[in-house]
């Protein structure tokens, strides 16, 4: 399985599809912006990371700088917080197997392979 957790709208997540493109490969593309994640999905990505749901935050956006920085969520509550506002989530998350990491600069995926 590779699936890439894509924002055509934002060009490092475009840089990480071409890379697997350039390399032959054809992820599926999970347009997460668009098709809504389940608690499940989303608490299956993290594990695949070994990340908790505040690690993968995009701190610089206004929403997270307005509404939730310096206040505690548990995380359930911050993966129910992700779900509501995906775009606070760093993209692009690429998964291969069981393993799953951040694909930023677009070479770093050649840890998962």
């Amino acid at each position: 399985m590779l699936k890439i957790y894509h924002n055509p709208r934002c060009s490092k997540s475009r840089a990480g599809l071409k890379y697997l493109q350039d390399k032959g490969l054809e992820p599926e593309i999970r347009l997460y912006l668009k098709e809504e994640f389940t608690e499940a999905e989303l608490a299956d990505v993290l594990m695949r990371m070994a990340k908790q749901p505040w690690e993968i935050i995009r701190t610089q956006e206004k929403i997270y700088k307005t509404d939730f920085k310096g206040k505690n969520f548990n995380t359930d509550e911050w993966i129910k917080i992700l779900i509501e506002y995906p775009n606070l989530i760093q993209r692009p998350i690429v998964i291969k197997d069981h393993k799953g990491i951040f694909a930023v600069p677009a070479e770093k995926m050649e840890e998962i392979f």
